[in-house]
């Protein structure tokens, strides 16, 4: 955690930095998944668009669904850890400790 005091939800400008705090977690499975998963949706896409029906021997619409079934373990992972670390953040702020 970046700052080990209690995040003050009270204030405008405690709460926009809380959630700029939110947003630096798990940056990178979730830019890793969006991209994932728009690659996927494009070449779902691409083979009515384009009348394209090979890419290196495969079908654009199963390279599609591979892509999508690799996006969303991170993006479950990704909201799995801002999930933690929030809970994480909001049990140091109640004091309650559990070690």
């Amino acid at each position: 955690m970046s700052d080990e005091s209690i995040p003050d939800l009270g204030t405008k400008a405690g709460r926009k930095a809380f959630r700029h705090e939110m947003r630096m977690v798990a940056v990178r499975p979730r830019r890793w998944g969006l991209w994932l998963l728009t690659a996927g949706a494009l070449l779902m896409i691409l083979p009515s668009a384009l009348d394209l029906h090979n890419i290196f021997g495969w079908s654009p619409t199963v390279l599609g669904i591979m892509l999508i079934a690799m996006a969303l373990p991170l993006l479950v992972a990704a909201a799995l850890l801002r999930r933690r670390y929030r809970r994480g953040r909001m049990t140091l702020s109640r004091g309650t400790d559990r070690a």
